[in-house]
């Protein structure tokens, strides 16, 4: 299970980069933070982004993410704090509130919203993009709406709460299974004094991003890295079991992890904006689609 385990008998991989992530800004002028770059992503295959967004102050947000499309990969929202509504073209209605998920297949192609139902207060979350695998780029989009309840979670002997989001942690099941990609996607609350080990298939490209304000010792033993928070540890593929993530005893508050993995696909990535194929020509095809109304229909 994940738990606390003994060093010997947990090999925790090691931390191969720390990554800041860079100031950006998105839709309407979202401001947010981009920590997964196109440069990343193919040492990070599957996953083609991450943005972390939040902030207090409503000017940084209230334009949110009027309609755009998408082609060849997934969304995957996490919504920490605030609400926030969705519309595609496929029909679908759905509302991001603290705590829910959304997963959205954009498949062939699909055009959608995200927009804040808020006027004042924090908003605070992350969108990842997960690469679909060459033979199911042009599937039918699809949309999954995941409450904050639906989401899996267990706390352990050491006080860590784990939501599992995708994949598995231990003997829990999370809310969402992919086929080929086979994401594992886990949020974790880490109290002072307490360790985890978090365990990853072999082969899979991983990273742990630190998002509340405590610092945490990625790795194992004297090899362990301290990460600040903002800050995304890429982990290297040496073989390990997982990877051990501890916090001081003496540190002000409990730290906040999300740890993200999954199995490479491997395949050429070719990506400009909202579309993700593998070809020029696979590009140039979208957006002649997307431009004569037939990208979404």
């Amino acid at each position: 299970m994940n738990t606390t385990t003994t060093a010997t008998t947990f090999a925790s991989r090691a931390v191969e980069r720390v990554v800041r992530g860079q100031a950006a800004s998105d839709g309407d002028g979202v401001k947010l933070t981009r920590v997964l770059t196109q440069p990343l992503q193919k040492r990070l295959d599957p996953f083609l982004m991450l943005d972390a967004f939040g902030s207090d102050s409503a000017s940084d947000y209230v334009g949110g993410f009027p309609d755009h499309p998408h082609r060849g990969f997934e969304t995957v929202t996490i919504m920490l704090e605030g609400r926030m509504r969705h519309r595609d073209s496929v029909g679908n209605v759905g509302l991001l509130e603290p705590g829910s998920v959304q997963w959205m297949t954009a498949g062939r192609g699909i055009v959608h919203s995200e927009m804040p139902e808020q006027q004042e207060g924090r908003m605070a979350g992350f969108q990842l993009w997960v690469n679909l695998a060459a033979a199911d780029k042009m599937t039918a989009p699809a949309y999954r709406d995941i409450a904050s309840s639906s989401v899996p979670e267990y706390t352990d002997a050491a006080g860590v709460r784990v939501r599992v989001i995708a994949g598995a942690s231990g003997d829990v099941a999370g809310a969402v299974a992919r086929p080929k990609t086979e994401p594992v996607v886990l949020d974790l609350t880490i109290p002072p004094g307490a360790a985890f080990d978090a365990e990853l298939p072999a082969g899979h490209n991983a990273f742990a991003y630190v998002f509340a304000a405590t610092a945490v010792a990625v790795g194992g033993g004297d090899a362990a890295t301290a990460i600040e928070p903002e800050r995304m540890a890429i982990l290297a593929n040496d073989g390990g079991d997982g990877v051990r993530f501890a916090v001081a005893a003496d540190a002000a508050a409990p730290a906040r992890v999300l740890v993200v993995a999954g199995r490479p696909l491997g395949e050429p990535i070719a990506q400009y904006g909202p579309f993700v194929m593998n070809t020029s020509a696979e590009l140039q095809r979208a957006f002649h689609d997307f431009q004569s109304g037939a990208l979404a229909s």
